[in-house]
């Protein structure tokens, strides 16, 4: 059983064109970067910045933002390169799948399931926080057997109805996401604007709290792999900075499902990257400013951390603001949830289509050109897990789920590079061999800020992958299972071989 046997880029492209597997592709530059803008601007932004400004950073916080923007900015030309080099379905799988091998391509594809599926499900449960505090400023109370301890009814209605918008099309989708885009960022650029009449500078001294200082009432600090192992100081000081990092990653989390959509491209080369780069460089910008605007407003010691931005608004006489945006939170989750779910059936097709997973999830609607059986499977696993299972203490793992994916996409980059130099590739990523490993650095560095418990987790759905791997799909995949499939990859494998040859 050769474990690591890879599946041509030409063999992949070939796929896509077959006719019960082929998507529509009906996506821009504009679209794909509306996409990542709606995956990534969600509650991080509204919530995550008290946390980390409150007990990890201070004011500094805002470097924070700028550091985990870089990591990113650094794995995105590595996804840009891939996904303008490989438009499939399936974003770091498929890309793993051509580079690494079988095995390695299994791993991230059940990791990205893990990264999405439980995203969505946990943003689903801030959705129904979020909603029941709308309803119940407008005077409507969400009723006990809707919305309570250990059943969430809300939650799986508007997963149920984001799945079907899904089904119907991913062109309908795109004008779902733009109009909510629109409304959710512009709440932000308006809580920017509003806020900075009411900073006072002295609160941003000072701006790097040395390590050790008092935290912000509300939240324990939680340490991280590092801490525990006696590698790294607590919170504050220039450490601080990058512990605050690892947290309000979170907050950055999706720009790279950009890429699951590039098989639904219309000209994937141009667009990919466009689309991944300048998702991620607005959604910095704006997580800057809105660290800087709250941190200005309050003193971080004396930050909300539940909700930062609505209490600095309420702290200098203005309530109506914690209105408005718990709209635009509102807002941003049901669009984080809707490509968070149509990335998880994109990679959930691909793996079918491979048969890794069983191939009648492959089927793609002739009426719609989506995967419908996927989106309905992903839309009702979502539903079920968010309503019935607690999930605050595992949503750490959707930060190490993608931080593992980076560092594998930016390894596919490199090992790609030197197997298929003869590659056309329409982006490519700038400073190979450097940018690659400072990615791969800087994500194994944020994956050790992440807390013990959290790498435990991580392993042991590693662990029951490989079971499943082993069990089911080592045996079915197609490279083992069709033959015809298999001679076609090792001729064009030969031929590249004779074409190198001096």
């Amino acid at each position: 059983m050769n474990l690591f046997r890879t599946k041509t880029i030409e063999q992949s492209i070939a796929d896509t064109e077959e006719g019960e597997h082929q998507l529509r592709k009906q996506l821009g530059a504009l679209q794909l970067t509306v996409f990542g803008v709606g995956v990534v601007i969600g509650t991080g932004i509204f919530v995550l910045t008290g946390e980390a400004a409150g007990v990890k950073a201070g004011p500094a916080v805002a470097l924070s933002f700028v550091f985990a923007g870089i990591a990113c900015a650094l794995a995105a030309l590595c996804y840009a390169e891939f996904a303008s080099t490989v438009p499939v379905a399936g974003s770091a799988y498929t890309f793993s799948y051509a580079s690494l091998g079988e095995l390695v391509a299994w791993v991230i594809g059940w990791d990205l399931i893990l990264e999405l599926a439980l995203g969505a499900s946990t943003v689903a449960v801030g959705w129904s926080t979020y909603f029941a505090d709308v309803m119940k400023q407008a005077g409507i109370i969400i009723p006990g057997w809707a919305y309570g301890d250990g059943h969430n009814l809300v939650a799986a209605v508007v997963v149920l109805v984001l799945t079907a918008v899904i089904c119907t099309g991913i062109k309908i989708s795109a004008h779902v996401n733009f109009v909510m885009v629109v409304i959710k960022v512009s709440i932000v650029l308006l809580v920017i604007v509003a806020g900075a009449f009411f900073i006072d500078v002295a609160n941003y001294t000072p701006f790097i709290p040395p390590a050790g200082s008092e935290a912000a009432a509300g939240a324990v600090p939680t340490p991280s792999l590092l801490q525990d192992l006696g590698l790294a100081p607590g919170a504050f000081g220039i450490s601080g900075i990058f512990t605050g990092a690892a947290l309000v990653f979170f907050a950055y989390i999706g720009f790279d499902i950009v890429a699951t959509a590039a098989e639904e491209t219309k000209n994937p080369q141009r667009d990919m990257p466009i689309g991944i780069l300048s998702s991620l460089a607005i959604c910095t910008v704006l997580y800057v400013a809105v660290s800087l605007v709250v941190t200005g407003m309050v003193k971080y010691t004396d930050i909300k951390v539940e909700a930062p931005l609505a209490e600095a608004f309420r702290s200098v006489g203005h309530p109506g603001f914690a209105t408005v945006i718990s709209i635009g939170a509102l807002v941003g989750l049901t669009t984080v949830m809707m490509i968070l779910m149509m990335g998880q059936s994109r990679v959930f097709f691909a793996m079918s289509r491979d048969r890794l997973l069983p191939p009648v999830f492959a089927k793609v609607s002739p009426r719609f050109g989506t995967p419908v059986r996927t989106t309905v499977l992903t839309g009702v696993v979502v539903a079920l897990l968010s309503t019935l299972v607690p999930l605050t203490e595992l949503a750490e793992l959707v930060n190490i789920g993608t931080l593992f994916a980076f560092v594998l996409v930016a390894v596919g980059v490199l090992v790609l590079r030197r197997t298929r130099p003869d590659l056309e590739r329409a982006f490519r990523c700038p400073g190979v061999p450097f940018v690659p490993v400072l990615a791969i650095l800087a994500a194994v560095y944020l994956m050790l800020n992440l807390p013990g418990a959290t790498w435990v987790r991580f392993l042991v759905w590693m662990l029951v992958g490989f079971v499943v791997y082993f069990a089911y799909g080592a045996r079915h995949s197609r490279l083992v299972t069709d033959p015809n499939y298999s001679r076609e990859a090792d001729a064009q494998a030969a031929g590249r071989r004779r074409a190198d040859r001096p």
